[in-house]
C-alpha cells in the first residue's frame, strides 16, 4: 500500500516532469532524408455491400509502417500500409490498405502533419473452413503530429482513415494510434 509521502513524491515529480523544458524545444523539426515509422492503435471497422444489411461498425487492433524520403522540410513522400484484423467466434475479417502518401507539414518548425495518399486495398474472412477476399482500389488520410523525444526520433500519435472499395461495396477503418517515427 502506499503511504501519503510516496503520493506526495509521484506528484512532485509529475508536476516537475510537466514543467520541464519540452523534448521537442531540445530537438528542432528537422527532417531530411530518409524516414521510416511504426505504429499500433485501434480501429472502427465498417464495411457497405450490396446484401448486406445492416452491419454495425465494430472496433480491433490495428497498425501501420511507413517510409519514404524528404522532398524538403514540409513535404515528404513515401509508401504506407495500414491494416485491421479482428478475430471472434471463429471468424477472422482483415482490412489492409497500401498506399503510396504524401505528407505535408503546413509549419515546417512544427510537428503537425496532413496525409492523403492511393493505392491497393484488400479485404479477407475466414469462418469454418471458408475464405472469401477481395482486391481494390484503396484510400488513405490522416493528420499526426511528431512529438520530438531525441534528434532524430518522434512518438507520433495519429489518427488515420482507411478505405478500400470492392465489387459490390467497401470497407473503412477509422484508425486512432501511437507510433514512432525516425527522420
Amino acid at each position: 500500500m502506499r503511504t501519503s509521502g510516496s503520493l506526495l513524491a509521484g506528484a512532485v515529480a509529475l508536476v516537475t516532469l510537466l514543467a520541464a523544458t519540452p523534448a521537442e524545444a531540445q530537438h528542432p523539426q528537422t527532417r531530411q532524408g530518409f524516414w521510416a515509422g511504426v505504429g499500433m492503435g485501434w480501429g472502427s471497422f465498417g464495411l457497405d455491400c450490396d446484401g448486406c444489411g445492416s452491419i454495425d461498425r465494430t472496433g480491433s487492433y490495428s497498425g501501420y509502417l511507413k517510409l519514404g524520403g524528404t522532398l524538403r522540410q514540409d513535404i515528404l513522400i513515401g509508401a504506407e500500409l495500414n491494416g485491421w484484423t479482428k478475430s471472434e467466434d471463429g471468424a477472422t475479417v482483415n482490412l489492409g490498405n497500401a498506399s503510396a502518401a504524401a505528407y505535408w507539414y503546413p509549419a515546417a518548425q512544427s510537428g503537425l502533419y496532413l496525409k492523403g495518399g492511393v493505392g491497393y486495398s484488400r479485404l479477407s474472412a475466414e469462418a469454418s473452413n471458408l475464405e472469401a477476399s477481395d482486391n481494390g482500389f484503396g484510400f488513405l488520410m490522416g493528420v499526426g503530429y511528431d512529438l520530438r523525444v531525441g534528434a532524430n526520433t518522434s512518438l507520433s500519435p495519429v489518427v488515420n482513415y482507411f478505405r478500400g472499395g470492392f465489387d459490390g461495396g467497401s470497407a473503412d477503418v477509422m484508425q486512432l494510434g501511437l507510433g514512432v517515427t525516425f527522420h
